[in-house]
């Protein structure tokens, strides 16, 4: 799929940042996870007809505007310590792609596709803390692909920046204002002040390292009906009798995944999962709360358990685990430290998977004005890493899931249709 650059622009915040805003402390998390990109990337049909140099104009003047109320987005980090919101700006990359876009929404490649539509490849380390690349397709669709740094916002943070920013982009955000002189229009607020929650430590980083492993992604599909299917199954072998949409799937793949390393040989003796847990609610934070703040939590299978195990007990186990009580004594000891440590340990098992769930992040919510996106994608990249989502209808889950090639992908669901009993939409 061949592309163009038309140009690349580097966009700064539209009204300085406040000298008493200038430092923004690196939280606990934040020193804890990599300095890469995440990558979203989202397409839109564009039924409304507009010309590229609108939509480009429209993005760009938002964005700043933006990035004014986000302002350490804009800003530099400095030695994992703080950002100095020097307002340097984000990277924002036009490009003609010489291709539909039903070329990718038909036959979607993951790999290609990240490599493509976004300004910046999947864990690669970041260099400025934002960049955006706008794809042009000839039949008048788009692609946005943003890619926020690790190092300073969490899934959710970085679905509510893309939130906001739509928000603004749409008109719905005029007369947006700084944070420190009053209050904006737009439906997220967000809050900078995570440090304060969980102090900096000065430990060196635990993060897991920016990868390096060549990593294949396939998309598993789980509809509504497929969902509550699972829910039952997954109930009727479990202490468990009301899993959660998430419970449940992230349980079948766990299973699913141990099934697929034991016919490929791996020799692995025990399979844990590793699950991100958002310690928002649990912390007494808003939803508004920008930055990281998750925790890795493990759960773990014996081989001779398998995938016959109890998977959504000890997964739930795991995840409230993590409670009010948990919170409130972390910060105060070292108990963050171990259980990122163990969670470390987790995620160098041969055998193990790591997932993280992005339902109810609002994805396909992210609306600039030309319709809601067709399609998003993501990749998070680390081998054995699944990402939930709910699917464009909203009552489905899709399931990212990375491995090492297609035979592992072709393991991994046919177990998925045994466990299950009926085949699995996969792309």
């Amino acid at each position: 799929m061949a592309q163009t650059i038309i140009a690349t622009h580097i966009v700064k915040p539209s009204s300085p940042t406040p000298p008493a805003s200038k430092i923004h402390k690196l939280s606990f998390f934040d020193q804890m996870l990599p300095p890469i990109y995440i990558p979203f990337i989202f397409l839109y049909e564009n039924n409304q007809r507009s010309q590229q140099q609108e939509i480009s104009k429209r993005l760009r003047q938002s964005l700043s505007e933006i990035l004014a109320i986000f302002y350490p987005i804009a800003g530099t980090v400095v030695q994992n310590s703080h950002v100095d919101c020097d307002d340097a700006g984000a990277e924002f990359v036009e490009a003609r792609v010489h291709a539909p876009l039903s070329h990718i929404t038909e036959n979607p490649n993951f790999e290609k596709l990240v490599k493509q539509l976004s300004a910046t490849a999947a864990g690669a380390v970041a260099a400025r803390n934002l960049s955006v690349k706008a794809s042009f397709f000839e039949c008048g669709g788009f692609a946005v692909g943003v890619s926020l740094s690790h190092k300073l916002a969490d899934g959710a943070s970085a679905a509510a920046f893309a939130r906001a920013w739509a928000d603004t982009c749409r008109g719905e955000a005029s007369g947006i204002i700084h944070p420190s002189h009053g209050q904006t229009h737009l439906s997220v607020h967000p809050s900078f002040d995570m440090a304060l929650h969980f102090p900096p430590s000065p430990r060196p980083s635990l993060h897991p390292g920016v990868p390096s492993e060549k990593i294949a992604t396939r998309r598993l599909v789980f509809d509504k009906e497929k969902v509550e299917k699972i829910r039952k199954l997954e109930a009727s072998r479990s202490e468990v009798k009301d899993p959660t949409r998430v419970e449940a799937v992230s349980a079948l793949l766990w299973r699913s995944f141990i099934a697929a390393h034991k016919e490929s040989g791996t020799g692995t003796a025990s399979f844990p999962a590793v699950h991100a847990v958002n310690l928002r609610p649990r912390a007494g934070l808003p939803d508004r709360a920008f930055g990281n703040c998750i925790v890795f939590v493990a759960a773990a299978l014996s081989l001779d358990e398998g995938e016959d195990g109890d998977a959504v007990s000890r997964l739930r186990a795991a995840i409230r685990g993590v409670g009010e009580d948990f919170v409130n004594g972390a910060v105060k000891d070292e108990k963050l430290l171990r259980m990122m440590d163990e969670s470390g340990d987790a995620l160098r098992e041969p055998g193990s998977c790591v997932f993280s769930s992005w339902v109810r992040f609002g994805l396909y919510e992210v609306d600039f004005g030309w319709g809601k996106p067709a399609r998003v994608f993501s990749v998070f990249p680390y081998l054995n890493a699944v990402l939930l989502v709910e699917s464009p209808a909203g009552d489905g889950i899709e399931a990212w899931v990375n491995g090492v090639d297609d035979r592992f992908f072709q393991l991994l669901r046919s177990n998925c249709d045994e466990l299950l009993g009926e085949d699995v939409l996969a792309a």
